[in-house]
């Protein structure tokens, strides 16, 4: 019988509500280059790694710019953001990060963003210890939605997927936990657009709500 024995965390949208940060110095970029990006297909950025949101842009907007120096100057823009700002932790993730360790749970990242982005990130909120292992979505052929980032993050936790809890906020990311056969809990971000969230095995409003007793439940 499969049980609860790791749990790997998204970290945009769910960690740090790092969408409205993202999201100006998107703006910011596109302005520069004089592209225009609708709601809807900006929302279908929300969960895949830099890379890949540049390399569709660049082909759909003919850009010249070079795909690893339009991530760059995108990583440069959002740390720099971070570290201006005065942004905790979502309410709710470092008591359960606690609650996780103290019951002996494993527990790993595994997100998009770069993982320059992911060290600034939890070192800011002091959290990084958590963490058995930590991977980025630039250090993979494939991004999400494809389940490589989380296939990763299990071997390197040495669980079996059947054992993992995925929480994520993004349709790519939850299509990708669920086809590395992960059990998954979509985390509503209103931050994170209108996410379509029908293949998470549960959905939270406030990472409050996400217990030892509702992760272990996935299993029954």
């Amino acid at each position: 019988m499969n049980r609860l024995q790791a749990v790997i965390f998204d970290m945009d949208g769910v960690i740090i509500d790092s969408e409205p940060i993202h999201y100006k110095v998107n703006q910011e970029l596109y302005k520069k280059m004089e592209i225009e990006i609708t709601e809807d297909e900006y929302n279908g950025f929300i969960g895949i790694s830099n890379s890949d949101h540049w390399s569709y842009l660049k082909e759909k907007h003919s850009l010249v710019e070079d795909i690893e120096d339009l991530v760059a100057r995108q990583n440069k823009g959002n740390i720099e953001h971070l570290k201006a700002s005065d942004q905790e932790a979502i309410p709710g993730v470092v008591s359960l990060l606690e609650e996780l360790k103290d019951k002996g749970v494993k527990i790993g990242l595994a997100s998009s963003s770069s993982l320059e982005y992911i060290k600034a990130v939890t070192e800011k909120f002091a959290i990084k210890d958590y963490f058995l292992v930590m991977v980025s979505g630039e250090n993979m052929d494939r991004g999400k939605p494809y389940p490589d980032i989380f296939l990763h993050a299990a071997d390197k936790l040495n669980v079996d997927v059947a054992n993992c809890v995925v929480i994520e906020d993004s349709k790519n990311g939850i299509k990708a936990a669920r086809t590395a056969g992960m059990k998954c809990i979509g985390f509503i971000n209103p931050n994170s657009g209108n996410q379509d969230m029908t293949l998470a095995d549960t959905m939270v409003d406030s990472m409050e709500k996400i217990t030892i007793g509702m992760l272990k439940g996935l299993f029954v």
